[in-house]
């Protein structure tokens, strides 16, 4: 099973800072990183980086409606992404933003080098502008009559309902999303990129094996017809990077977020003392692979590597779509609850069982995934914990109870053993194939023979004759030994399951080599279950408190500009109001949260007990200053994982300025403990 070691860097689309990560979002970075730790657990260097994606009108304008500066919304963002990404286990190398100088320095490289080698031109276009709010619309921020089919409420890029694809010029009865004018034709001068000039390396390159044919075949599309320059400017206001040789005009979104890869990388460089032009100069030996959905192909697929080529820069080695997620065969429905967010799902549920679950489901092509929830529950509670879970179960009893908690010394019989091993590179060759359904078959066809070998020799009955106690600590080892070799071969879909299999087996990290070792005159832990079965009730409970989620997301964000938001009635009854728990907090202790600017960690005294609290008021305060102080809290908020710690409730503070918020101080006579009434 030797191989050669591999350097790889692995990239995932980078998430939108303009909400929360969604189940949807999720099943890319799962899928993601079950095969970077699979190419770990074979020994190659294996680099994962991802960022937020932090520019762009959406923010800008959520910002605005927030009463808060882009920069405030999107660390907010990336600090709620990264404690979701990090409890569905998903481990990234580095974690970055492209708002950083690190972007900024590549986008622009990228673009000067672009423009001095003649890829670079102007043209005065005519943009539909909204008087109202002084600026220029993007395609998603106008609504109207598609030209085509004369359907209401259609986006200035597209129909939802006929297909039709149309300028936002072509809209009838247009309207500004911002603020419900009237949109105007203006002229001004834009930036193209001339992606023409690449045509022909970009026939040869998307049929090169780098791309799936179904993505390939859909970019000849494109390629057929002829590239058309594309636009990469858009004018102020607009939050992003300002041109260098251009006053007043940004880099549109598109162009600096893929370069949002580089710039996470270059972070991580810096910080382990790497090259980056080793792994990104045109004959570097690295391996680069993109993971994203196939909505975004064309930009991944046409756009950046002729971008990067033009700029001297390697491309990627592959760039692997998949499909979109879909609930009980439905696209995800805000009124049915199936719309879940990341961190609702973790409200109720193990992120383990869905890594499995869409591990189970996901092929190497671009079809869609369901999420059947029935389908869920069932596949988990059979596979994970009746098949894998149980074999441990079964065999530590006798062990731990009869045998002093030790395996035999030998076995009697290693024919199950190396039948996993005979199978393991079927497997390995699944996982870097990403045809992580059928891993997932073979894998549980293991499970099954280990099961019904133990069904067979049947050591609860053996166990009850003295003379035969030697058979029964041969059976339980082999049946150990196997769950160990399964906990291997799933360790890139389950790492946490998989770390308390290693407790138990009393044993170091596990890698792909150790899968010929048998444990033999090995101590053992004492098992403790190492997953539950899902409840109906959970399920129950999720949809639910998605549908409530929602709503308060919207009502949050009623006033927001952005689109892809559904405003709802910003009202709230009575008796929703009298959920909130507010209670007068005395702060015990205040400091500054390291490695961020805006937060400090309160020590709260509520009466009958502390709590731990992060709030973003270190611009208004130094930590000292609030020691002693009484405030108000919300006690009841569910507690909040974050990537400095949990937070245990909010602080109410308020303020005019972006960065200055105050906190509430209750007069003279409240005590620690006394609710808000």
């Amino acid at each position: 099973m030797s191989q050669q070691s591999r350097r790889i860097v692995v990239t995932s689309a980078l998430p939108y800072a303009n909400g929360p990560i969604h189940i949807g979002h999720m099943l890319e970075y799962i899928q993601t990183d079950i095969w970077v730790r699979f190419q770990k657990l074979r020994g190659h260097e294996c680099i994962f980086v991802c960022a937020d994606d932090a520019h762009g009108t959406p923010i800008m304008l959520r910002a605005q409606a927030e009463g808060v500066t882009p920069e405030v919304l999107i660390e907010r963002m990336k600090i709620e992404h990264e404690a979701d990404f990090a409890d569905f286990v998903i481990e990234f190398d580095n974690y970055h933003s492209t708002h950083s100088d690190e972007n900024r320095y590549y986008a622009e490289l990228i673009y000067t080098r672009l423009r001095d080698a003649g890829h670079i031109r102007t043209q005065v276009i005519s943009q539909a502008y909204d008087p109202k709010a002084e600026m220029f619309l993007p395609d998603r921020f106008i609504k109207g009559e598609c030209p085509n089919c004369g359907s209401e409420d259609q986006y200035g890029d597209n129909c939802e309902v006929c297909g039709a694809t149309y300028a936002p010029t072509e809209l009838k009865n247009p309207i500004s999303v911002v603020t419900g004018e009237t949109p105007i034709e203006k002229d001004s001068e834009q930036y193209f990129f001339k992606l023409g000039d690449y045509e022909d390396m970009l026939k040869t390159w998307t049929r090169a094996g780098h791309i799936q044919k179904e993505i390939a075949n859909k970019m000849d599309e494109w390629l057929n017809e002829g590239l058309k320059d594309w636009d990469i400017s858009r004018n102020a206001p607009y939050w992003g990077f300002e041109i260098p040789d251009a006053p007043g005009k940004y880099f549109y979104v598109w162009l600096d977020a893929p370069i949002g890869y580089m710039a996470s990388f270059k972070n991580w460089c810096d910080r382990n003392d790497h090259n980056f032009d080793d792994y990104w100069k045109v004959d570097s030996e690295t391996e680069l692979y993109h993971f994203i959905g196939k909505d975004i192909a064309r930009f991944h697929t046409l756009f950046w590597p002729a971008m990067l080529h033009g700029a001297g820069f390697r491309k990627p080695s592959a760039v692997y779509c998949h499909g979109f997620l879909t609930v009980d065969g439905q696209k995800m429905s805000k009124s049915r609850g199936t719309f879940i967010l990341a961190r609702t799902y973790l409200d109720h549920l193990n992120p383990e069982y869905l890594r499995y679950y869409f591990a189970a489901k996901l092929g190497p092509g671009i079809d869609d995934i369901d999420l059947n929830l029935e389908d869920f529950s069932t596949r988990v509670n059979s596979d994970l914990v009746g098949k894998l879970v149980n074999i441990a179960s079964r065999c530590a009893g006798f062990i731990n109870k009869r045998f002093e908690g030790r395996l035999a010394s030998s076995i009697s019989d290693d024919s199950l053993s190396q039948q996993y091993i005979a199978a393991a590179e079927h497997i390995a060759t699944a996982y870097e194939n990403r045809e992580y359904s059928r891993a997932m078959r073979d894998i549980m066809a293991l499970a099954d023979k280990v099961n019904q070998y133990i069904d067979e020799k049947q050591p609860w009955v053996a166990i009850k004759d003295e003379t035969r106690h030697a058979e029964v600590l041969d059976v339980c080892t082999i049946g150990i030994n196997c769950f160990r070799q399964l906990i291997i071969l799933l360790k890139p879909v389950l790492p946490r399951l998989s770390a308390e299999a290693e407790k138990f087996l009393n044993v170091e990290p596990l890698l792909w080599a150790d899968l010929e070792n048998n444990l033999l005159d090995h101590p053992i832990n004492r098992f403790k279950p190492l997953m539950t079965r899902i409840e109906k009730v959970f399920i129950d409970r999720m949809i639910e408190a998605s549908k409530e989620d929602l709503v308060k997301e919207q009502n949050i964000r009623t006033h927001s500009n952005d689109p892809s938001i559904e405003p709802v009635d910003a009202e709230i009854a009575y008796h929703e109001f009298a959920k909130l728990d507010l209670r007068v907090a005395r702060i015990i202790e205040a400091k500054r949260v390291e490695k961020s600017d805006k937060l400090l960690q309160l020590t709260l005294d509520i009466g009958n007990e502390t709590r731990n609290v992060f709030a973003g008021i270190s611009a208004a305060y130094d930590p000292e200053q609030l020691e002693g102080k009484l405030t108000v809290m919300v006690a009841n908020l569910a507690p909040r994982k974050m990537r400095f710690g949990v937070s245990e409730g909010m602080v109410l503070a308020a303020g005019d300025a972006d960065d200055e918020l105050y906190v509430l101080i209750p007069d003279e006579g409240a005590k620690p403990g006394m609710r808000i009434r």
